[in-house]
């Protein structure tokens, strides 16, 4: 394959084991969005409905589905789009090898295990017992506490905190300013004061999950809070004490899930979902934007609004909310010419139906 300077058309449709349509020899040097690319870029139509915005393009190519007709310039065929999007993506921007070793300004104790494959980064804390896996990427500033263990391949980036005794799996991403295993939200109070109940279990994250920044995960109260293996959690989502979710999840920005809750496999909460403590959301439930969920869901359960309602009756009701005020007013005017014939009736006597 070309370097430096792109990728030939030819050289991409072996690559993305895709059907070209124009000149193998062309080539492109980067990749964008529909609107920005130039005539040196190659851009991509993941989905049908934007074939409008493909054909006004300026790319110099397109990768495209087979059900997209009628597109400008060169077209990589492929069958499956969106996956084809990301081998692209990471033709154009391969990952940078991380050099091996600790930074000097690293503090890591003196029983701390970590792998000669591995990577310490610039002023990261690593504490007393903590197990670092082969080729595992510690970032600088970050913080191991004492006998936690991540697994191998793993990436903890800068200012991530892994506090006592948390476990990554294989292959884990925690990305910037996230905190998993800090304390439960637990207190009991005697009408004067509140009193914290000790955080004193742990928490699990199993292989290939991936944690947004900024996002906590806070420790059990006994045994563990568990993130099951493949589950994707985006920036500002807080777990709760206890929670366990499912494997292959999906939550979304700044989700709230309330302490003990058990989130079944395959389970998607969309953008700012809240969860109730103590619920059991069933395989493959979906809970829409801003919901508040505040009862258990059945599997494939599909809810929005808040309270949470199934997803076709809140979007009925969305759209006789929007009726309200035409609704309000007919109601008054029936009013108003409901009194104006009651006063024309004698005492006692009502209107014709």
């Amino acid at each position: 394959m070309a370097k430096g300077v792109g990728f030939t058309l030819g050289e991409l449709a072996r690559a993305l084991h895709a059907t070209l349509e124009g000149d193998p020899a062309t080539v492109v040097t980067g990749v964008a969005p529909l609107e920005s690319a130039g005539r040196d870029q190659i851009s991509f139509l993941v989905d049908a409905r934007y074939a409008g915005a493909a054909k006004a393009s300026r790319a110099g190519a397109l990768l495209a589905g087979p059900d997209v007709s009628g597109l400008p310039g060169p077209v990589l065929r492929v069958s499956a789009p969106q996956r084809a999007l990301i081998d692209l993506l990471v033709l154009f921007h391969p990952s940078v090898e991380a050099v091996p070793g600790i930074a000097s300004s690293a503090v890591v104790a003196r029983d701390a295990s970590v792998a000669p494959t591995a990577t310490v980064g610039a002023l990261a804390v690593i504490e007393s017992g903590a197990v670092i896996g082969p080729r595992v990427q510690i970032g600088p500033l970050a913080f191991v506490g004492a006998g936690a263990q991540v697994g191998e391949a793993s990436v903890v980036h800068a200012r991530v905190a892994l506090c006592a005794r948390v476990t990554l799996g294989k292959r884990v991403v925690v990305h910037p300013g996230a905190v998993i295993g800090a304390d439960g939200f637990g207190y009991v109070s005697d009408g004067q004061a509140h009193s914290k109940i000790p955080q004193v279990g742990s928490v699990l994250v199993e292989d290939d999950v991936e944690i947004g920044a900024n996002t906590t995960i806070d420790r059990a109260t006994l045994g563990q809070t568990i993130i099951r293996r493949g589950t994707k959690i985006d920036n500002l989502v807080q777990v709760g004490h206890n929670v366990e979710i499912g494997e292959h999840s999906i939550i979304v920005a700044q989700v709230g899930i309330s302490g003990s809750c058990r989130i079944g496999r395959g389970v998607v909460l969309a953008g700012q979902v809240g969860v109730a403590d103590h619920l059991t959301l069933g395989d493959g439930a979906v809970v829409a934007a801003q919901t508040g969920v505040h009862r258990d869901l059945a599997p494939g359960e599909k809810v929005l609004g808040t309270p949470a309602r199934p997803l076709m009756e809140s979007k009925r009701l969305f759209v006789l909310e929007g009726e309200l005020p035409e609704l309000v007013r007919r109601l008054r005017d029936a009013e108003r010419r409901l009194a104006r014939l009651e006063a024309r009736l004698p005492a006692g006597e009502v209107p014709d139906a």
